[in-house]
């Protein structure tokens, strides 16, 4: 694993200027998951209150959140753009869910609610800095626990090479 984290950091450094913004596409990716979120809430509200207005809301946030999805979703093969779009949502939401664990002093839940949610977190950077083809997932989800599995990989790459706070 450790000559795959090498490969991609070298990849990485081998990009033309502007080709990879890692910081640019993670705050990118944070505001995406908030976004389709508020597709959820709107949604949610709507139905609650019998207001179409939310649903109005809900379709001018998600027109916002395809524009920007787009950024980082650059040609997308087969079903690329709704997984990448699942995978953010299924990451956003497992981090709620740990915060409300973590809130509740149980730590060791909330961890591995965060390490979940952070391995399809960089399984999204995975598929979309084309790290990997969608075929090589079969035994990803399977090896979930695994130290060796795909996702514990794309999660250790990506803790290398993603950084919020480059300016």
């Amino acid at each position: 694993m450790e000559n795959e984290v090498k490969d991609w950091l070298e990849k990485v450094k081998e990009a033309k200027q502007g080709e990879i913004d890692l910081s640019r596409d993670e705050d990118l990716s944070i505001a995406l998951m908030n976004l389709i979120s508020l597709e959820e809430h709107f949604y949610f509200t709507a139905m609650k209150t019998n207001n179409q207005k939310y649903l109005e809301m809900l379709n001018s946030v998600r027109e916002l959140r395809k524009k920007l999805l787009g950024k980082i979703v650059k040609n997308p093969q087969g079903e690329e753009w709704c997984i990448s779009k699942h995978l953010l949502a299924a990451s956003m939401r497992l981090v709620e869910v740990g915060t409300k664990e973590l809130s509740r002093g149980s730590v060791k839940e909330a961890n591995m609610y965060f390490t979940y949610a952070f391995n399809l977190y960089s399984l999204f950077f995975a598929i979309n800095m084309k790290m990997m083809e969608i075929k090589n997932l079969e035994d990803g989800f399977e090896k979930q626990e695994n130290k060796n599995g795909l996702l514990n990989k794309f999660s250790a790459i990506i803790k290398k090479i993603v950084d919020c706070c480059k300016e």
